[in-house]
């Protein structure tokens, strides 16, 4: 069930299903700091943007002077400070509560110095004076196409799982694809009333190649002289119910089979409607809407695929009222693109199609900001997320009339990028189990975080033990967490593939609605104080090991970092042990440069990577840490990172030789995440990756080197090393709980440093 809101125009009241009241400031949410805003009004659809900035709590982190002596002998101070970041929200209702919405917004907008309001679609010039009157804005009217184009570049560039093939008999029917880092050229195929076929080649670049007058608008107007039924959406409910075979001549109906020599099976269509000029029978209205879906889809999707061949164009996208996310047309559409293509060109949709116009109308006005010169992430504790539209598909879902649906974009503090050392980053998927498709896997999954979700509340009211609301806040966000649960359990399609990662990314996502930025702060800094405590005796006691041992011990050690300490690590052979090549790696000559992407703060930083990390040092690699951006779970965050490297270098000579001769860098990665997504990273750590001509890729922790990057292939040497820490997770990869993964690979084709051969066993 999607999180989307019944309005009752007459007594202005906001209810949920199942009688679950939601109050009109969490649809329009954050009015009283809007500060622009942009309206798309189509022909039943009003979608409004407005961007507004947004306070919340951010844990920091400061150091303490060597010359203090702090209270308890903690290595630093957490405090929590407010932070202004910036905002979309895109709101999208039904024509007929316009009025009230509008009423809503004039009632709650503070902001005066907005004048105007950017306006798209065919509904800007009726409402217009509604619009003026009720705001007060002046509108200004921006070309319905260019609008288009700019929002479907702007969710191609920042949410990578926007594009989905749409497969109507599969387990998922939604799959979402990999949007290639270059997102241009592409066939944008806009089904509105008409047909307008567009090639988009850059971000102000497109072109209306063709074209049709047979669109959207022709099915329901035929649908409605045909059947007497007036609502689009009526007529294609009809239509799911109906039969075309009917009414429609069939290859074998003219023939009495198919028709071998031209390749034409007896299931094919002949002639849409040709039974009806020789049967002497009433046709359903079932089976003539399903008829006429036919032979609109068809004729649009020959369309498209002659423009594709033409323009030699792969990637084609569908969207217009006519597609809007509804099960019956695009599967209609996809059918007639796998036909005339013969399974080369998919027919792609997008998530948030019907948001485009808005988000294009918004960057129009918003061109003095630049929006575009940010990354955007997609806030899933605000969006409702997609949903499906059809009853028959889903019986939890309610009718599509009168609801509202939600998304919000948060602007990112780093602009992100493809890690350069991607093998082939249009391939590139980072999560290894798809949890949209693989429905045991979905099921335990939500289970577990469902069973998890008592002691993740306990561990934020602790977190915040001298402010008595921190309960109250807490539970309201159990209450939101478990509702996304829930939905993601009936359409686990909503965000894109659900994965692991995306379960513990909204689960951050709610935390920091609710004012939790780092619930585990003061767990991490105990760790960090204990551990570092031991760090001069464990270097001490690798170094009176042989060159081999102490290598051995080294590895033990980073995978002990991801274990309590009464549990052991297992013996080898390990699940995946290429332990052999890699000690005959290191024989060779030293890499470059190592990129290590680390994990956890306390014994894992402090006792299992820096000792590593020393070691590379000494063998004449330079060394890139590169850690969270922001919070999550006990990992290390850069900024707490740069307060352990600090005082570390204090007692390590090899460590602060390192930093000083620049040999040693510590760099954000851009996430906030427990898992890793090498298509997102800091724009700045892709620039050191090349400057330091990275030979070396290493991914420690069960989150970044097994829920994803498992698979990942890179165009350098890679090293991932973890534990996995779940009995389920151990036993889909063949082994058993704490079974030890140890993974070096050398892309294929590249020679190694000497004559082992250094395949993973």
């Amino acid at each position: 069930m999607a999180e989307c809101v019944r309005v009752d125009s007459s007594t202005s009241t906001h209810t949920m299903d199942k009688s679950i009241t939601l109050p009109p400031d969490e649809i329009f949410r954050n009015l009283e700091n809007a500060k622009r805003f942009a309206i798309d009004i189509g022909g039943s659809l009003t979608k409004l943007a407005y961007y507004s900035t947004v306070q919340h709590k951010v844990a920091k982190v400061r150091s303490f002077e060597f010359s203090y002596t702090p209270p308890n002998d903690k290595l630093y101070e957490i405090s929590v400070q407010e932070e202004v970041t910036a905002r979309l929200h895109f709101i999208k209702f039904e024509n007929a509560y316009i009025e009230t919405c509008l009423d809503f917004i004039k009632d709650h907008l503070v902001n005066t110095e907005t004048k105007v309001i950017k306006a798209t679609g065919g509904g800007a010039h009726k409402f217009k004076e509604l619009i003026e009157r009720k705001l007060g804005l002046k509108v200004d009217k921006e070309d319905e196409m260019t609008c288009l184009i700019k929002g479907c570049n702007f969710v191609l560039r920042n949410i990578p799982h926007e594009a989905f093939v749409y497969a109507k008999h599969a387990d998922s029917e939604f799959r979402f694809q990999t949007t290639h880092p270059d997102i241009f050229p592409y066939l944008l195929v806009n089904i509105g009333s008409g047909v307008s076929i567009v090639k988009v080649e850059s971000e102000d670049k497109f072109e209306r190649i063709g074209g049709s007058s047979i669109g959207g608008g022709t099915f329901w107007g035929l649908g409605a002289l045909l059947t007497k039924t007036k609502r689009f959406d009526e007529l294609l409910q009809l239509a799911s119910k109906g039969q075309h075979t009917s009414v429609d001549m069939l290859v074998k109906d003219i023939y009495g089979g198919s028709y071998g020599s031209l390749g034409l099976t007896g299931d094919l269509i002949a002639s849409s409607f040709g039974k009806s000029a020789t049967a002497d029978k009433e046709f359903s209205k079932e089976d003539m809407a399903k008829s006429l879906l036919h032979m609109i889809s068809n004729d649009i999707g020959q369309l498209a695929c002659l423009y594709a061949k033409l323009h030699n164009l792969s990637r084609v996208y569908f969207g217009g009222f006519f597609i809007r996310g509804h099960p019956v047309t695009m599967h209609t559409i996809t059918y007639s693109i796998n036909f005339f293509t013969k399974g080369e060109v998919q027919a792609l949709f997008l998530r948030h199609e019907g948001y485009l116009g808005a988000i294009g109308a918004f960057l129009k006005g918003a061109e003095e900001d630049n929006p575009n010169q940010y990354s955007w992430g997609e806030n899933y504790a605000g969006s409702s997320g997609l949903m499906s539209v059809s009853p028959d598909m889903n019986p939890m879902q309610r009718a599509r009339s009168g609801t509202f649906d939600m998304l919000e974009m948060d602007r990112l503090e780093r602009q992100l990028v493809n890690l350069p050392l991607l093998q082939d980053p249009s391939s590139y998927i980072p999560d290894t189990v798809d949890l949209t498709e693989d429905a045991l896997a979905r099921e335990y999954w939500l289970y577990c975080f469902e069973e998890a979700l008592d002691g993740v509340v306990k561990r934020a009211v602790a977190s915040q033990p001298d402010i008595p609301e921190a309960t109250e806040r807490a539970e309201k966000f159990r209450q939101k967490y478990r509702h996304k649960l829930q939905t993601l359990r009936h359409q686990p399609f909503a965000y894109g593939s659900l994965t692991v990662r995306s379960l513990l990314d909204t689960r951050e996502h709610c935390l920091n609605e609710f004012n939790f930025p780092d619930p585990y702060s003061k767990i991490k800094q105990r760790e960090n104080d204990v551990a570092l405590k031991y760090y001069q005796k464990a270097v001490k006691s690798l170094e009176e090991l042989s060159w081999e041992q102490r290598q051995f011990a080294l590895v033990r050690g980073v995978l002990a970092g991801n274990l309590t300490p009464s549990v052991p690590c297992e013996q080898r052979p390990w699940l995946v042990d290429s332990y052999d090549q890699w000690l005959e790696r290191l024989k060779g000559p030293p890499h470059k440069c190592a990129l290590f992407f680390v994990d956890n703060s306390g014994v894992d930083i402090i006792l299992g990577v820096m000792p590593f990390v020393r070691e590379l040092l000494s063998r004449g690699t330079e060394v890139v840490l590169a850690s969270n951006s922001g919070p999550a779970l006990n990992d290390v965050t850069n900024g707490e990172l740069q307060i352990l490297t600090e005082r570390i270098a204090a007692m390590d000579p090899v460590i602060q030789a390192g930093l000083r001769e620049d040999r040693l860098t510590l760099v954000q990665s851009g996430s906030s995440s427990p898992c890793l997504d090498l298509s997102r990273l800091d724009k700045v750590l892709a620039m050191v990756v090349r400057e330091r001509q990275t030979d070396l890729v290493i991914i420690e922790g069960m989150g970044r080197a097994i829920h994803t990057n498992y698979y990942a292939m890179l165009s350098c040497e890679s090293l991932k090393m973890a534990v996995i820490k779940n009995s389920w997770l151990a036993d889909r990869l063949g082994g058993k709980l704490f079974s030890v993964v140890f993974k070096y690979e050398v892309p294929a084709g590249k020679p190694s440093q000497d004559s082992a051969a250094l395949t993973p066993s």
